[in-house]
Formats: structure tokens, C-alpha cells, sequence
């Protein structure tokens, strides 16, 4: 990961020097003192270029006259009183990108707020860096340099070209130390988000229920308690709905609970392990609970999807991914807040084994679903995990995560995840931490209209409501296996996985929901 640092020194006078310009072609006072070296030369640039520092603008100068550096980049962030902690991230991802496209793997970045900034000079610093950290991601562990090169190509391979990425950069600021401490927290957020793109882009031979399992015992080195809950033990608590969509695996089905104890604490103010003695002691307090759809493969069963794109349903553990991430930012960052991360891993395939469409099957909640359709599997694996969650921890409030319906992206494309809520303070507080981080959500309806529809003769309930509202009654079945607490889903179908670069995050696994879980909590539940 990029190393990032901060200093209140005096500036570098050689290498590469990214400079922040505010609207207006506004330079801060070293920035004045950099164009004064050079006989006015950046603001003569400006002008020629009608470069006014708007946010998201940037210009390279190339080895400057009258200085001494091999690249000054002026980055734009716009009007200093509409600073926001995104826009600043944003700037520092797109720094980040463009440095590497020059193959600088060092630089320095001056960082100066004009009066009346909306932000303090150490959230600026921290929130640019942070932004630089997100972008700075790559799933290349399948890559090789192997290969057959034609006579007389001297050419790199593709792996060590991208070696020339950007791997250090001191944020010149004045406030270096309180920026380098809240940095710390934007940093291990980071890497929640980059566990869960590495989940995403693993191809199901690699990743499937029981080694994703063990990936996140690996977690435990953050402050993680993780139990794993394998066939056997599935079989034997009853979890009949999540068991059903791995029957025609040759790969067995597990469930993963993570545990964090952030607000737990003794007499003495030391941490503690809750009431009881031990590993997975009850709570003193009561978690918050983040659940995830993990369904590493889905073919979509004897409900076979067609083939084209099928190749993208390594990613139908999406849900489950941003659960993890958000369960590692918050050990990383040791925020105060008790919390649970529970993923149902499942993998969907056809055989004589599998659960056929007009099968009945029982839950852990004692409840019968008849399945007419076995592409609507996420809801089976996640109304266990749900009632699971809710029956052994009695959390504050439970959000699922899942890539669960189609129909969420023709509604909202992929720019929203579908929110469904059973609490309004809860949507509300979602809502707003998605706006602050750019991982937004749109409230959708939940009606008893969308209930009914998934009445059938034969069971208490069936798996799919019909064509109509396809995200609406799958967020209704879900809801039959939540009780006495807020809720609230979230379909991430159309925000898993982007075929597109934005500020920060790469084309690929996104990360989506790490930062939004990780600032609702920060926002409204840590002591």
C-alpha cells in the first residue's frame, strides 16, 4: 500500500512537487513564493490554460523554468468554502492516478486552505492521503511474466510496468500531526475496503465457502474473534434454508461470525470479555450487526442463468465482502462500539444433489419456503444468518448487505444501492453517512402489498413474488425473518462491482459499504 506521510517542514526543491489550487487560481503562500522563483511562471501558466483551480481540475507543468523539479502538478479543489471530506478524497485519488501515469513513485504534495475553508487544514491533509490510499488498489496476484515474447520485444511485462506507481507521498501541511493521527483511522478504513476488493475479485476455484472461511480467521490478528460454524454445525442448529442453496455443491456451506468488543470494558477500564468468561462471551453492551450474502458462485442452480456473463457471479459474495471490510476497519481503526459481522457462504450449483424448483424446505426459524425459482438463493442463505444473528446477540439494530436482485438495477443503474427499512432514524443515518463518503443509498418502499405477494398454498411462503417488484419482495422474505429489532437491507446488486474507474476506485471490486458502515458507526454509535 502507498506510504503516506506528513511534514510541517520546508518544501523539496527537486523531484515531483503537486501543488493545491484553490478557485480562482488562488496558490498559497509557498505556492506564491514557488511563482515568484520562477518569474511569475505558474500563474502566467494558469492563465494560458485557463486553469482556475475548480474542483476535480489538474494540469502538469514539465520541468519548469526557472525551478528545479521534474514535474509541478497544480491540483484544483475548487471554492475553499465548499470543502468536503469527499471532494478532498477525491482530489487526492485523482493525484494519485495521475502521478502514476508519469511513473513518479515519489512525490511531495503542498497543501495549503486560503481563509474560510470549510475544513481544518489536518482533515484536509488526512482525508487527501486517504483518497490517494483507495486509489492506490490492483488485483494482480494471478499475473505472471510469463509469456512468449516475439524476436527482437525488449519490451517489459505488463507486471513490471506497473512496478512505476506512486509509493511514497509526504503531505506537506501545517498541521502534520494531527493530520498523521486522523490519518491513521482513514488508513486502516482503507484497507477494510481493500480486503473486500480482494474477496470480490478472487475467482470462485480459489474462493469458495470453506477457504473464504479461513480467510477471515486470518482477521483475528486485528482484534477479530471469528468462529466459523461449518456443514456439520449447520446441520445441527437447523439451518435448513442456508444448507439448501449449497445441495448441489461438491463444496460445503459455512457461516462466519465476526465478534468485536470495542466498547466492552472492565472496572479498571480495561477491555473485557463481556459478562462471561472467555472467547464469544455475551455482550455488556449491545452490538451493532452488519449481515452479508455469500454466495462465492451462483450458476443460479437447477434455475440455470444463461451463460453469457455468468463468469461474473464470482462476485455474488459481494455482500458478504463488505461485512468483512467493515468488520477489519473497525478493529483496525479500535473504534468504540461493539459490533457483529455474520456471512452465510454458499455455493449454488446444479446436480441430482441440488433443491429443485418446487421443493419445500424448513429455516432455522421454524418457518417452510417453497422454492419455485433456485436463482433467488441470497434471501434462503441470509434468512438463517438474520434470524441467527438476532436470536444470539439481541443487536442494537441489523443491516444485510447482499448483490440480491437484477431488478435493483434497472430501478436505480448503478449509482444507488436499494435501501429498505423497517426504522426511519436508521435510514436516516445511513442515508447521510452514504452522502459523506459517496456510497449512496436510495430509500425504496416496503409495503404490506409486497408482503402478499409471496403467499403461496403450500408452505408458509415461497422464494420469489413473481416478475412485478423484484427488489420489494425480496426485501419482504427477508423481513419475515427479522423480529424486535431495526433493520434494514441493502441490495448492492449494481455496487459491487464497476466497469468503470471513478476518483478512487479502480475498475473491479469496489469496496462498497466498508466506508458507509464504518461512518454510520463513527457518526451515531461509538461511545
Amino acid at each position: 500500500m502507498l506510504k503516506v506521510s506528513f511534514s510541517d517542514r520546508a518544501i523539496p526543491a527537486k523531484g515531483t512537487l503537486v501543488l493545491s489550487v484553490f478557485d480562482g487560481a488562488v496558490l498559497g503562500e509557498k505556492g506564491n513564493e514557488l511563482n515568484s522563483e520562477a518569474n511569475g511562471l505558474l500563474v502566467d501558466f494558469m492563465a494560458r490554460r485557463e486553469f482556475t483551480g475548480s474542483a476535480g481540475s489538474m494540469q502538469t507543468i514539465t520541468k519548469p523554468a526557472g525551478l528545479d523539479y521534474e514535474e509541478l502538478i497544480l491540483v484544483g479543489f475548487g471554492k475553499a468554502e465548499k470543502l468536503t471530506a469527499l471532494s478532498v478524497e477525491e482530489a487526492g485519488g485523482r493525484t494519485f492516478a495521475r502521478l502514476c501515469d508519469l511513473g513518479i513513485t515519489d512525490a511531495a504534495m503542498v497543501l495549503e486552505l486560503p481563509d474560510g475553508a470549510a475544513l481544518d487544514a489536518d482533515e484536509v491533509a488526512a482525508r487527501f492521503g486517504s483518497g490517494a490510499v483507495l486509489r492506490d488498489y490492483r488485483f494482480d496476484k494471478y499475473k505472471t511474466d510469463h509469456g512468449v515474447k516475439k524476436d527482437g520485444d525488449d519490451s517489459k511485462s505488463k507486471k513490471a510496468k506497473d512496478d512505476k506507481r506512486l509509493k511514497k507521498l509526504k503531505i506537506i501541511t501545517s498541521s502534520a500531526a494531527k493530520a498523521k493521527k486522523a490519518f491513521a483511522d482513514y488508513e486502516a478504513v482503507a484497507n477494510g475496503v481493500h480486503i473486500a476488493r480482494d474477496l470480490v475479485s478472487e475467482p470462485a476455484n480459489e474462493l469458495y465457502p470453506v477457504s473464504y472461511a479461513k480467510r477471515v480467521k486470518e482477521l483475528e490478528s486485528l482484534g477479530l474473534e471469528v468462529e466459523i460454524l461449518d456443514q456439520k454445525e449447520l446441520e445441527k442448529k437447523g439451518m435448513k434454508a442456508l444448507l439448501s442453496v449449497g445441495h448441489g455443491s461438491e463444496r460445503d456451506s459455512a457461516l462466519v461470525v465476526m465478534i468485536y468488543r470495542g466498547a466492552e470494558t472492565g472496572k479498571s477500564g480495561s477491555k473485557a470479555k463481556g459478562k462471561g468468561k472467555g472467547k464469544n462471551a455475551e455482550f455488556t453492551t449491545p452490538p451493532v450487526a452488519f449481515i452479508g450474502k455469500g454466495i462465492t458462485f451462483d450458476t443460479g442452480g437447477i434455475s440455470l442463468k444463461p451463460a453469457a456473463g455468468m463468469g461474473d457471479m464470482k462476485w455474488d459474495m459481494g455482500g458478504s465482502a463488505s461485512v468483512v471490510g467493515a468488520m477489519a476497519a473497525l478493529a483496525g481503526r479500535k473504534a468504540k462500539v461493539n459490533a457483529v459481522g455474520v456471512i452465510a457462504l454458499a455455493e449454488n450449483m446444479p446436480s441430482g444433489r441440488a433443491t429443485r424448483p418446487g421443493d419445500i424446505i424448513g429455516s432455522l426459524s421454524g418457518q417452510t419456503i417453497e422454492v419455485l425459482n433456485t436463482d433467488a438463493e441470497g434471501r434462503l442463505v441470509l434468512a438463517d444468518a438474520l434470524w441467527y444473528t438476532e436470536d444470539r446477540f439481541k443487536p442494537q439494530f441489523m443491516i444485510d448487505l447482499a448483490t440480491l436482485t437484477g431488478a435493483i438495477i434497472v430501478a436505480l443503474g448503478k449509482e444507488f444501492a436499494g435501501m429498505f427499512a423497517d426504522d426511519d432514524t436508521l435510514a436516516e443515518q445511513l442515508t447521510a453517512a452514504g452522502k459523506q463518503v459517496g456510497d449512496k443509498v436510495w430509500r425504496m418502499p416496503l409495503d404490506p402489498a409486497y408482503d402478499k405477494m409471496l403467499e403461496t398454498d403450500g408452505a408458509d411462503m415461497k422464494n420469489i413474488g413473481g416478475r412485478d417488484a423484484g427488489s420489494a419482495t425480496a426485501a419482504h422474505f427477508l423481513k419475515r425473518f427479522v423480529r424486535d429489532v431495526p433493520w434494514v437491507h441493502l441490495d448492492i446488486a449494481g455496487m459491487a462491482w464497476s466497469g468503470k474507474t471513478t476518483p478512487f476506485t479502480p475498475k473491479g471490486g469496489t469496496g462498497y459499504g466498508v466506508r458507509l458502515l464504518d461512518q454510520l458507526v463513527r457518526d451515531n454509535y461509538e461511545k
